[in-house]
């Protein structure tokens, strides 16, 4: 099988260099992840325009990193779990509390809901049960939020697609142990 590299800054066009640059300076490096996504300049700037304008959606920087970190239990991606722990941390969540909500036990009756549901979404293909909508309803959501919340879970199988097919090295910590997934 074909081993893939995440590209270095003068293996892709100048449009991606900017973004590289302005990567490499806002957070000290270019994510392996986004380097690879940087092989198509369509890709990179089309999936960057899309993730910025989600922070406009219904739900906090903390709410996207347990929906982010629910789909990539799922979908089995390692990058993206070590990704979002790290991100996730620095959101406030504890080790413990990444692990919760990628496997769908966090106490918290949001975050609980979102990620069981996010992660039911994930798995059936969009055919998530009748009783995650009205769970998730009943807390206050309407169709905005649940249209952003798709929208999240396809942002992540994106990232998480690209990983687990190219394989790049995880430049993050880790994430701990899953000892059941229950997701």
């Amino acid at each position: 099988m074909k081993t893939f590299q995440a590209p270095t800054r003068d293996q892709v066009t100048p449009a991606v260099q900017g973004v590289f640059d302005h990567m490499q300076s806002a957070f000290g490096m270019v994510p392996n992840l986004y380097a690879t996504i940087g092989y198509s300049e369509n890709a990179l700037t089309s999936y960057l325009a899309f993730q910025n304008a989600q922070a406009k959606g219904s739900f906090s920087a903390r709410e996207r990193e347990a929906v982010f970190l629910a789909v990539s239990q799922v979908n089995g991606c390692e990058y993206c779990l070590a990704a979002h722990t790290a991100i996730g941390k620095m959101n406030g969540f504890s080790d413990e509390d990444t692990v919760q909500l990628r496997a769908g036990t966090h106490a918290d009756a949001k975050l609980g809901t979102i990620t069981r549901l996010a992660a039911s979404i994930t798995k059936t293909h969009g055919h998530p049960s009748a009783q995650l909508l009205e769970d998730f309803f009943a807390l206050g959501y309407g169709e905005k939020a649940l249209i952003d919340l798709i929208t999240l879970v396809a942002d992540k199988t994106l990232a998480n697609y690209v990983h687990n097919i190219t394989q790049v090295p995880v430049d993050f910590p880790a994430a701990p142990a899953l000892a059941a997934a229950t997701v």
